[in-house]
């Protein structure tokens, strides 16, 4: 029914900008330039810090239901059992098993709309944390010491190579074993440590909860639901340098995904092994990453050089205490490279579900239907992915600059940041060359 899942990262949308690129990078370069020099101007005390939201009681008083959240539950726990079962035991053939599309598509991308709009929604349904919960324990084991984030940042690691590296992928069997082990190895630490290793421990739940800082809806300081302007959320972000891992590992992962897909790399890379190919492509996976951590690094700590406020700065250090500015920047890049992939693919994620067991079944009535990709001109499309770029690094620029706010005197501020905008700009004028790149 439909070619294998990776190649479709960017299907529809490259080198279709409605504007040259040169003029297309120069402008979004000069937007997130602009948005700096007014801020300077007009932005010289913190405002995120302190910003209380309105509290929701009657939706707090919902959600925390016990009903609401034993729902939540089981719909977590029938999405991981049907996974789990079309993955083992459909159909063989990738194009007929929509395991993979479920996982890269409808979980792995579907997490950043779900979290942006409904807030810290995925520990709700987190199927592996209501598993764990069912083993009968009177105490748990105390976390190691330094160990907070680093096994999330280590087990994305593994998705990522996964998706990006591994060239068979998007093989169901693939699918099954990735996600059996990842839920074993979750249940597992999270039976012997408890609940609070799943806000560290699990990456997709950890993923989710950073989304989440940006969302309009989240919890208050009395965990009740609360509106709230979605920056003030973000300056919430965890200042530790797992955070700040994770971050760069998103950028420099999808920033690869843009590489890997430039013609020029496939001719490279295309009449290599299959050794040669994960070799090739793993070290190129970690060749972007460590571009994007040492730009980030560098811009936030050069950032220093301006005298800092007394005891603002956490144990992560100005990396720690810009990173929350790098939450928009990878949800811009993650909508321009898998806009058209989740738009496209997400709709073969339905049409397999039909059959999801490779039975011969059609449960959905829509066996014989084929992907409409007349839906979204390549225009539109590409439309998204630039301002997806745009808006993320904007929101970025203004978040760092309140953040700046706190950290330095107002007669330093302008100049105390001039690295980190070196780098926002960077990051947008890349962005915009990865996607529409040929």
């Amino acid at each position: 029914m439909l070619v294998l899942l990776l190649p479709l990262h960017g299907i529809g949308g490259r080198g279709d900008l409605p504007v040259p690129l040169w003029l297309a990078i120069y402008s979004a370069g000069a937007a997130v330039a602009v948005s700096f020099f007014a801020l300077a101007a007009f932005w010289s005390r913190p405002r995120f810090e302190v910003t209380a939201g309105k509290s929701l009681d009657r939706l707090t008083r919902l959600v925390d239901a016990r009903p609401t959240r034993w729902l939540l539950k089981l719909a977590g726990l029938a999405a991981l059992a049907l996974l789990l079962g079309s993955a083992w035991f459909g159909s063989s053939e990738p194009d007929l098993n929509p395991a993979p599309t479920w996982l890269y598509v409808w979980i792995w991308v579907g997490i950043i709309p779900l979290s942006l709009v409904f807030g810290p929604i995925w520990r709700l349904a987190n199927p592996l944390r209501t598993i764990a919960g069912f083993a009968p324990r009177t105490s748990y084991r105390k976390l190691p010491e330094g160990i907070a984030y680093w096994p999330a940042v280590a087990g994305l690691a593994g998705f990522l190579w996964l998706e990006l590296a591994y060239p068979d992928g998007s093989e169901s069997i693939v699918v099954a074993i990735f996600a059996t082990m990842y839920a074993g190895v979750n249940v597992a630490a999270g039976i012997v440590y408890g609940p609070a290793w799943f806000g560290i421990g699990d990456s997709f739940e950890v993923y989710a909860e950073v989304l989440a800082r940006l969302s309009p809806i989240g919890r208050g300081t009395d965990r009740r639901l609360e509106l709230r302007n979605p920056l003030a959320g973000l300056a919430t972000v965890p200042q530790h340098p797992g955070i700040v891992g994770l971050l760069c590992l998103l950028l420099g992962s999808t920033a690869f995904d843009g590489i890997s897909r430039w013609s020029a790399w496939t001719r490279l890379t295309g009449d290599l092994s299959r050794t040669q190919h994960i070799v090739v492509h793993m070290l190129g996976l970690m060749a972007a990453v460590a571009i994007v951590t040492g730009l980030f690094l560098l811009a936030s700590r050069t950032t220093g050089a301006a005298r800092i406020r007394p005891g603002v700065v956490g144990r992560a250090g100005l990396p720690g205490a810009f990173v929350h500015s790098l939450v928009p920047i990878a949800i811009g890049y993650a909508v321009a490279h898998y806009f058209s992939f989740a738009m496209f693919q997400g709709q073969e994620g339905l049409l397999l579900a039909t059959d999801p067991f490779g039975r011969g079944w059609d449960l959905l009535g829509t066996s014989g239907m084929r992907i409409d990709y007349a839906f979204l001109s390549t225009g539109f499309i590409a439309g998204v992915q630039t301002g997806a770029i745009v808006l993320g690094h904007v929101l970025g620029v203004v978040s760092a600059h309140d953040r700046a706010a706190e950290l330095f005197r107002r007669r330093q501020l302008r100049r105390a940041q001039y690295p980190m905008l070196a780098a926002m700009v960077a990051f947008t004028a890349g962005g915009i060359a990865l996607v529409t790149g040929s």
